[in-house]
C-alpha cells in the first residue's frame, strides 16, 4: 500500500483552492491531494456517517469487492454500491480493473474552520 494522503478543505473560493493545489503540484515532491467543498453543507451532504463508515472499512485493507464491503459495514449491497459510486466520483475510493474498490489514502485530514458572519 502506498502512502498517499488527502486533505479535505472547505473554501467557498473554489478557484483559489484550485490555484493553491496547482502551486503544490509544482513542488518536486508529493504534497498530498486535496478535495475541496464550497461549504460545510456540501461536505456533510456528500459525506454522510454511513459513507464515512465505508471509507473507514476500506482504508488500509487493499482491494475489496462491494459484497465484502457490504458485509463489513453490515448494510445492503445495493445501498453500499450506490454509496461506493458517490465516493468514487469524489475520489475517496477508486475502482479496480477487477471491479473491486480500494481506498488509496493511508491518511485523511479534514480542515474546517467555522467563523461568525
Amino acid at each position: 500500500m502506498n502512502n498517499r494522503y488527502l486533505t479535505i478543505t472547505m473554501k467557498a473560493d473554489w478557484q483559489g483552492a484550485l490555484r493553491a493545489a496547482g502551486q503544490s503540484a509544482k513542488a518536486g515532491t508529493y504534497q498530498g491531494e486535496v478535495l475541496n467543498f464550497e461549504s460545510p453543507g456540501d461536505f456533510f451532504g456528500q459525506l454522510s456517517e454511513k459513507r464515512w463508515e465505508i471509507v473507514r472499512a476500506c482504508q488500509g485493507k487493499g482491494e475489496l469487492s462491494v459484497r465484502e464491503l457490504a458485509r463489513a459495514v453490515r448494510r445492503d449491497v445495493k445501498r453500499v454500491h450506490e454509496d461506493v459510486t458517490t465516493l468514487a466520483e469524489l475520489g475517496l475510493l477508486e475502482r479496480t480493473q477487477s471491479g473491486g474498490v480500494v481506498c488509496p489514502f493511508s491518511s485523511m485530514h479534514i480542515d474546517m474552520v467555522l467563523k461568525a458572519a
